[in-house]
């Protein structure tokens, strides 16, 4: 008999079957299957996750930010946000917050406000924010301008925030910060979508409103079967996830969705989380949309799936549910650290940088003496490693579950606690910028032509033929480079590196948006608007995750550039290393001492068996942050968590 023979991805998934088929038992109290055809006596009945029904309502309640009875807690929240606050303190507290997030900053001022004592700690000592940071000049890290141009900016963290985010948006407004669009899709001058932006893969380039007209190409280099050879990856991708949304919303004739009303809205959810809480996206692609491997490369490159394919199904099925292909983005005027510099703003002197929580001593109610009682650590950033103590009433407990690992609990938090501590999963997430005296990207060929020919007549023309030199000295050699930020030993490196092609594709022409590509750099995004008085721009050149972000992390900060650079080249064209003026910027969120990941992106099963412990309060302590919520790495999530929290110390429920 000859061997079955069987892919690594088929391997693991068909034991993953067994597995949780084995695990399947019948629990009283639980709602019917999702596909009802497969409990059929003619069918094995479709396995479920091990959660109980109840535990899948919390979890679907959590995710829509309704409480017990399915009334949407967000408009309690917009008024304590946004409108009245909290209720003045009958008997004030002393509050503790264990770090300077914008879920830390934003509980604090709320009970600062209603009349408590508040401290926040917060182990860096220099910066507010968390993983909200803008490369600025004047700002946190930079003793110099991070760019050779010093108007310029770009974002290490959050620098999209979605429309639908009611909190967030609000609090801009309500702050007076200026928002203005950001072009996830790339826009023609008017405004309106071009899809102008680059597809790169397998050899292959094509734009992205092309692809959409004319997928073969690209679908064919993955070698997808005949029936999906003519359907775009992101159609691919509807047409999988499209059944499960049945759950919980309808199809209009349009296309868009609606919701179905409350409680059919957190029922179809919960439906769902049992269904699948315990798949991988893998496993779902495979074993409920019947995608082979070949077409799940396929969507994974394009559609930003490949590194997240091994984790949970839930994770990803909810941030493409929550946030639809419709939903406008907004970015901040200055950066997304404006933001930060606001809340910092109400909340300053209460903060006490440089202060490393190492150890978290609790004494049960009625106890003598403070109830919680911080001891911290000093980075030694003006030459002296210090310790200082902080006591009070109760805390707010708001860094990833994975800097709490290390910090010593006493008396020990309980055993769902400290699984959720040790287990929940943190993403890796690496960006690499790159700063270009010119804005080329939205530049046409004729400017092309225009520029090189300025600077050596027949270059326009060399660099079509791939006739240019190969040893570095073109790298920012336009007019418009600022002298003093290309050193000899960059030359070097990026020669070493440079993309060498008569593969010279035309101009960009784009404002916005982002290209893919299946090359290291993964995506890649141009800036929405230029910046007042710059006539260049910060691009970030690779955006990645997971594994992808991890080789990135392999490198040294410097040794980065030359390689995004070379593969920014690869999809746009040899030429525009005359325009680079040898500054860039990088952010590896897994090797930041304070963010210890990008966010908390959850394994399969790790909705129902740790989320819901992970925000509930421990004696005097409470829990917030993006990871308390089912919104991680989104603002939206560390506000909705801060409000939560600071009603629970503040004595006003959820």
């Amino acid at each position: 008999m000859e061997p079955l023979k069987l892919t690594r991805r088929q391997f693991t998934a068909r034991t993953g079957t067994v597995a949780a088929a084995a695990a399947v038992t019948t629990v009283a109290g639980t709602a019917a299957p999702l596909d009802a055809a497969a409990a059929a006596p003619s069918a094995p009945a479709a396995p479920r996750s091990t959660a109980d029904w109840q535990t899948c309502l919390a979890v679907a309640r959590a995710l829509l930010v309704v409480d017990e009875d399915n009334k949407p807690l967000v408009p309690r929240y917009e008024k304590v946000l946004l409108g009245d606050g909290l209720p003045r303190a009958g008997t004030p507290k002393k509050v503790l917050v264990i770090g300077a997030g914008p879920s830390g900053m934003v509980a604090a001022s709320l009970l600062k406000r209603a009349g408590h004592r508040v401290t926040i700690v917060e182990a860096n000592g220099n910066r507010a924010g968390g993983r909200i940071k803008t490369f600025r000049t004047g700002g946190h890290e930079n003793a110099q301008p991070p760019f050779a141009d010093p108007k310029q900016y770009a974002e290490a963290g959050a620098m999209r925030i979605p429309g639908s985010h009611p909190l967030v948006i609000g609090l801009i407004d309500h702050l007076g910060i200026e928002r203005r669009p950001f072009h996830y899709i790339d826009t023609d001058p008017d405004g309106k979508p071009a899809y102008r932006t680059w597809i790169r893969v397998n050899g292959i380039r094509a734009r992205r409103a092309d692809y959409a007209k004319n997928p073969q190409a690209i679908n064919r280099s993955f070698g997808v079967p005949r029936e999906y050879v003519d359907v775009p990856a992101s159609e691919i991708v509807r047409q999988a996830l499209d059944p499960v949304r049945d759950e919980y919303s309808t199809r209009r004739p349009d296309g868009t969705r609606v919701n179905k009303p409350m409680p059919e809205l957190v029922e179809g959810w919960a439906r769902i989380i049992q269904r699948f809480g315990d798949w991988s996206m893998y496993r779902f692609l495979t074993e409920h949309a019947k995608l082979d491997t070949r077409t799940i490369d396929l969507v994974g490159t394009l559609e930003n799936m490949t590194s997240r394919l091994p984790l949970s199904f839930m994770h990803s099925f909810m941030g493409a549910s929550l946030i639809s292909p419709g939903t406008k983005f907004y970015e901040l005027t200055g950066g997304t650290a404006v933001l930060a510099d606001a809340l910092l703003d109400d909340v300053r002197d209460e903060v006490r940088f440089d202060r490393r929580v190492t150890r978290i001593e609790t004494r049960g109610e009625g106890a003598p003496g403070p109830r919680v009682r911080l001891h911290t650590v000093s980075e030694g950033r003006d030459g002296r490693v210090v310790r200082e103590e902080f006591s009070g009433d109760t805390a707010i407990v708001t860094i990833p579950f994975s800097g709490l690992r290390h910090v010593q609990v006493s008396p020990q938090l309980s055993y769902e606690k400290r699984r959720a501590v040790c287990e929940v999963h943190y993403d890796s997430a690496t960006k690499v910028l790159l700063e270009f005296s010119r804005r080329w990207w939205e530049m046409s060929e004729d400017d092309w032509k225009r520029e090189l020919n300025a600077m050596d007549p027949g270059l326009y023309d060399a660099y079509r033929k791939g006739r240019v030199p190969d040893d570095g000295r073109l790298l920012g050699a336009h007019p418009s480079v600022p002298p003093g930020h290309l050193s000899d030993e960059q030359r070097t490196h990026y020669a070493a590196h440079c993309w060498v092609s008569r593969d010279q594709p035309e101009a960009a022409e784009v404002i916005g948006g982002g290209s893919v590509t299946d090359n290291p750099n993964r995506f890649m995004f141009n800036p929405s608007h230029p910046v007042p008085g710059s006539d260049g721009g910060v691009v970030l050149a690779s955006y990645s995750w997971a594994d992808d972000a991890r080789r990135w992390d392999s490198y040294d900060d410097e040794a980065r550039y030359a390689l995004a650079l070379r593969g920014m080249q690869e999809v746009y064209g040899q030429r525009l290393e005359v325009f680079f003026t040898g500054a860039g910027r990088t952010q590896s969120w897994q090797r930041d001492p304070y963010a210890y990941g990008e966010a908390s992106v959850l394994l399969p099963g790790q909705h129902t068996e740790i989320f819901p412990d992970m925000r509930t309060a421990e004696g005097p302590l409470h829990f917030a942050g993006c990871h308390t919520s089912l919104k991680p790495a989104w603002i939206e999530g560390a506000l909705e968590s801060a409000v939560r929290a600071a009603l629970e110390v503040h004595g006003g429920g959820r």
